[in-house]
Parts: C-alpha cells; sequence; structure tokens
C-alpha cells in the first residue's frame, strides 16, 4: 500500500483545511516551563539544584490542541472552563496570540485554571508540578458549555473533544455532543483517557496509545512485536475496541513504532514513524488528534490524515516543551 504523499497534495489538504472550523471542547491548561542548569547536588537531600535561567508559558491541554490547529491556519474555537485568577488571564492572552477563539471558555470561580509546571534542565525535565480541580463541573455548567457549543456547531467541520481527566469531559457532556455531531454531520474525535470510564461508542474517530488501547479492551498487554501487524496482542486488542466501541477510525499511537490504523472490515494499516531525533513526547498526542482531525475535515482519505499527522508528530517530538509543527516544517518534511 502506498505510504507516500506528495508534496502537492500536502498543499493541497492544508489549503483545504485552512477553509474549514474546527471545535476543540475539554480541560484546558496552562503549561508553565523553568528552564535552568544542574552543576550540582543540593546538599540538603540527593536531588539536583536546577539554577533558574527562564520560564515561558504555553496553551496546554486541549488548549495545546487548538494551538496545533491554528499552526496549520485552520480556524478554532476553544470551549472549556478556567478558574478567576491570573492563571486564566495568561492562558486567554496566550490564546488571542495564537489566533484561538475563546469565547466558549467558563470562568468557574470555585475551581482554579489548570497550571502544570515543568522544571526543566539541559533539555531533561526534571520534575512536574500540578495545580489543578479533577471535580466535575457543575449541571448548569456543563448546559452553558453546551449551548455554546451548539451555537458554533453549525459552522464547524470537526470537533475534538480533550479529556484529561480534570472534570470538564462527563458522560452528560459527551452523549450530548456525540448527539448534536450526529444530527449535524459533523466529525468527531477523541483522545480517551481510560482511568475516566465513558461510554465512547460510535464515534468518528478514537486515538489512544498502546496502553490507553489495551486498559480500554479490558486486555492484558502481555507480548510486544517489533512488526506491529504480526502483533497477535495488538490487534486482538484493536479488534475489540472496533467490535466493542464502533468508531469509524481508530488510531492507536506506538511512540517509536508509529501508529497503527483500524477499521471495520479492512485490514490494519502500520504507518512506521518518520521521527529522526526525540526530544520530549509531551503534546505529541495533541499533535496526532489534531492533523488528523483537520485533514479529515479537508477532505483526506483515513490513510492520507495518518501520513499527514505521522509527520507532524515526527517534527514536534523534536522540539523541547508542548509544540506544534508549521505548515513549511510539514511541507519540508515530505520533501525529505
Amino acid at each position: 500500500m502506498n505510504q507516500s504523499l506528495s508534496q502537492r497534495r500536502v498543499r493541497e489538504i492544508l489549503d483545504a483545511a485552512a477553509r474549514t472550523r474546527v471545535l476543540v471542547v475539554g480541560d484546558v491548561m496552562l503549561d508553565q516551563f523553568i528552564w535552568g542548569h544542574v552543576a550540582r547536588i543540593s546538599p540538603e537531600a540527593p536531588v539536583p539544584v536546577v539554577d533558574f535561567v527562564r520560564e515561558s508559558f504555553m496553551p496546554g491541554g486541549a488548549a495545546n490542541v487548538a494551538r496545533n490547529l491554528t499552526a496549520l491556519n485552520v480556524r478554532t474555537e476553544l470551549f472549556g472552563a478556567v478558574g478567576d485568577d491570573t492563571a486564566a488571564t495568561q492562558l486567554q492572552r496566550l490564546l488571542r496570540q495564537h489566533r484561538i477563539g475563546c469565547r466558549g471558555l467558563l470562568t468557574c470561580r470555585a475551581r482554579p485554571t489548570s497550571v502544570k509546571t515543568r522544571i526543566v534542565a539541559h533539555t531533561q525535565q526534571v520534575v512536574r508540578i500540578d495545580r489543578e480541580s479533577r471535580d466535575g463541573l457543575r449541571p448548569r455548567q456543563t448546559r452553558r458549555l453546551l449551548e455554546a457549543l451548539a451555537a458554533h456547531l453549525p459552522h464547524a467541520a470537526a470537533l475534538i473533544v480533550c479529556d484529561y481527566g480534570k472534570g470538564v469531559v462527563t458522560q452528560p457532556l459527551l452523549d450530548q455532543v456525540r448527539a448534536l455531531c450526529r444530527q449535524r454531520g459533523v466529525w468527531l474525535s477523541l483522545d480517551p483517557k481510560p482511568v475516566h470510564r465513558l461510554n465512547l461508542t460510535g464515534l468518528s474517530l478514537l486515538t489512544p496509545n498502546r496502553k490507553e488501547a489495551f486498559e480500554l479492551a479490558g486486555l492484558p498487554d502481555e507480548t510486544r512485536h517489533a512488526n506491529p501487524l504480526a502483533d497477535a496482542n495488538l490487534l486482538r486488542a484493536a479488534e475489540r475496541l472496533l467490535t466493542e466501541l464502533r468508531p469509524a477510525l481508530l488510531l492507536i499511537t506506538l511512540g517509536e513504532l508509529g501508529m497503527l490504523l483500524c477499521q471495520h472490515g479492512r485490514k490494519p494499516v502500520h504507518i512506521p514513524t518518520v521521527a529522526k531525533e526525540v526530544f520530549d513526547v509531551s503534546g505529541a498526542g495533541d499533535t496526532v488528534i489534531a492533523t488528523f482531525t483537520l485533514a479529515i475535515a479537508a477532505g483526506a482519505s483515513p490513510l492520507e490524515a495518518a501520513i499527514l499527522s505521522n509527520h507532524a508528530a515526527g517534527i514536534v517530538v523534536g522540539k523541547v516543551g508542548t509544540a506544534t509543527a508549521s505548515r513549511e516544517e510539514l511541507l519540508a518534511s515530505f520533501r525529505r
């Protein structure tokens, strides 16, 4: 099976994607990076001492998915919940800088804005500090979120649900989103988190990693094979997910082995990774679901969407911190 795309075809897909609109709903976060150097161990405890150099902030979680979309010139609207705090102000300023619509963000005074602080020394993450609430949204807040979504859905080609287990994505919200997308014929993508048990049946796209796929399937991951198409254990898990959850497409990300594209009634397709160097895998799943969804919204085939998202992921893992792939970088990736 041909797994190459010409630069001309990539350009066509990206041009068509720029004429679409994609909505993103889920757990939004602010990613804080503290950068420094380590030259000694603390005399107080056996831990490294990080000499501070600088700090930076980026949109995280669902906001990072949205940032991956606007990096490829897709009109994007973000829906979620933030606190009434300085982190929310900072996040909204970043969203505007990245051309992400944020009229769908609810301010919830009873919960803080989710902030993930990563301390990085010599390109290696030393520790991460999470400040967040995992409590579910109140029913009234979920209704407000759904009303805002319903108002924007008629103008959207696709919707991405980003569940990081922080309380925005609940079963009532997912049920209503699924019903609205079916009524409107809108593509619905979701990156599942098995720790957060939800009824995920009947979605357009699921993008679990290998660990998540086995957890969702309720199977042990006992053996591995260097060739995913010869990995009976993996294929069994994929078949169970296709049968029980009935997604139109299942894309299992496999790290250094690339990804596996699965559809009902068709043989799985293995797309090998194109990453040359891996510095940081944080946010790579966000890049995959964003790029795959925008490609489908632009009229690409599932295989074309998988190839494009594989190249985008190969670009972002070569960068430190949550990152995106630009149009120019994607086109250059296919030229190589």
